[in-house]
């Protein structure tokens, strides 16, 4: 299950267990919307999680926004639940926490299979420890049903004793190795969190460096950041005005049996065209869904 191309700029997470943020997330200028099962429910609300989340999802009326289910592992008390009911919510994809082995995501496709899910359930993988990182490519590769790796660089920086620095140093091999795995195979990936919420400044700063690696978006913790993340991670306008100039100057010079043209000086191939009509789909895509709220 390839990635598709769809914006996916911001990743907000959102309690499972609370009613009213489920609510709220219907309004909100989020391209991805977590309900959340695992890390934001207490042990003693998991169930009650479950209901609301389901309710949510029967309800509707978020648009065209892409739905996710955080789920609990598997090897936990709460996980084969969290699967069978995730099975038939009617989310597009389950994000199983701390995958470390290609087995972990074959156990979570035989519990959806089993339960009765749909074809068209993603299956998204949390890249949160140093034994995932190492297994990037295994987990990437899979299953036909992957299609995001997500990053979580708070668990990543307890476990490599890691600080939270400006420029993300201590990080960059892992966000690496799971962006090479995440492009091998055709999959989405999305960037860690920014846990600092009164540093505005860190944060967009975080957000480019995200997208200058490759990241498709970012995954957050608090409304008050989606506009930033959306600016961010959307083509600019010089990005969507250059990929149409390069599209139509290669489709003149195909016509006129050359495939390789200078477009201001600078050397167009098919290559330069495959990614412009990327930038420019994601573009009216973003476009559709600001027109359409």
């Amino acid at each position: 299950m390839a990635a598709s191309v769809r914006p996916r700029r911001s990743a907000l997470y959102m309690p499972g267990s609370n009613a009213r943020a489920l609510e709220k997330a219907r309004s909100l200028e989020a391209d991805v919307v977590i309900m959340d099962l695992e890390d934001a429910v207490s042990p003693d609300k998991k169930e009650a999680a479950r209901e609301a989340i389901g309710a949510a999802l029967a309800e509707g009326g978020y648009g065209d926004r892409e739905l996710v289910i955080r789920t609990n592992g598997l090897e936990g008390p709460w996980g084969a639940d969290d699967l069978a009911f995730a099975a038939k919510a009617g989310a597009d994809a389950v994000l199983l926490p701390k995958v470390e082995h290609a087995d972990q995501i074959w156990q979570a496709e035989e519990a959806l299979s089993a339960a009765g899910a749909p074809d068209s359930l993603s299956i998204w993988c949390m890249m949160e420890t140093p034994l995932g990182m190492l297994h990037a490519e295994e987990i990437a590769a899979a299953s036909p049903r992957l299609g995001c790796l997500v990053l979580g660089t708070s668990d990543l920086a307890k476990d490599l004793h890691a600080l939270h620095t400006r420029d993300r140093l201590p990080f960059v091999t892992s966000l690496g190795l799971c962006i090479l795995a995440a492009r091998a195979y055709g999959l989405a990936v999305l960037d860690g969190v920014h846990l600092d919420l009164d540093d505005a400044e860190g944060f967009e700063a975080s957000c480019r460096q995200g997208l200058e690696l490759g990241f498709d978006g970012k995954t957050l913790i608090h409304p008050k950041t989606l506009a930033a993340a959306n600016r961010i991670f959307a083509p600019s306008g010089e990005e969507i005005a250059w990929s149409r100039k390069i599209i139509d100057a290669h489709a003149a010079a195909e016509a006129e049996g050359s495939g390789v043209v200078l477009v201001n000086g600078k050397l167009v191939e098919a290559l330069h065209v495959e990614n412009a009509r990327r930038i420019i789909a994601l573009a009216e895509m973003i476009e559709f869904r600001e027109s359409n709220g």
